[in-house]
């Protein structure tokens, strides 16, 4: 079997390796939620042509699409993008948005987040995403959100999910 660090080093391109564990910026960070935000959308998407395609099943003479109107959009948005993030971070520390920016959020151990963590941090940070931007001030790259709960977002390009406890 092959060892993992001479993989991490052929794969992993020298700056980036250079970087790997250090706490993420702002930029970075910010990319990542943008693309995770963009996931969350394409999710009610679909949900929503879902209850069209059942209703249309349902009554095909009297189908009309549904006017599900701004507030539940937005509170359907709200709860997908909040069970999207927690459920990545309590199982890999990534979401699509980490993945492809080589993030991955940590507990203080620098081990994944429990169920209750991800899902506390995944609240905080859709209800108060100006939060976030605190990293740019913060010597130690951290959110908020981060200081509150004492987690931290690494760069990490390894396939490896850190243990759980």
């Amino acid at each position: 079997m092959p060892d993992r660090s001479a993989v991490t080093r052929i794969l992993v391109p020298a700056p980036a390796r250079a970087a790997q564990g250090r706490r993420a910026g702002v930029v970075t960070r910010c990319t990542a939620a943008v693309v995770d935000l963009l996931v969350a959308c394409v999710g009610v998407l679909v949900l929503y042509a879902v209850w069209a395609a059942v209703l249309f099943l349902l009554r095909p003479r009297d189908f009309h699409f549904p006017d599900p109107g701004q507030g539940w959009l937005l509170t359907a948005l709200l709860c997908l993008l909040t069970a999207y993030l927690a459920f990545g971070w309590m199982t890999t520390g990534q979401t699509v948005g980490d993945r492809l920016l080589g993030l991955r959020v940590v507990n203080r151990h620098g081990r994944l987040p429990g169920a209750g963590l991800a899902l506390v941090r995944a609240v905080l940070c859709v209800l108060f995403p100006i939060l976030l931007f605190w990293v740019a001030l913060s010597r130690q790259n951290r959110s908020v959100q981060d200081l509150l709960l004492r987690t931290s977002v690494v760069y990490d390009w390894t396939a490896q999910v850190p243990a759980r406890r």
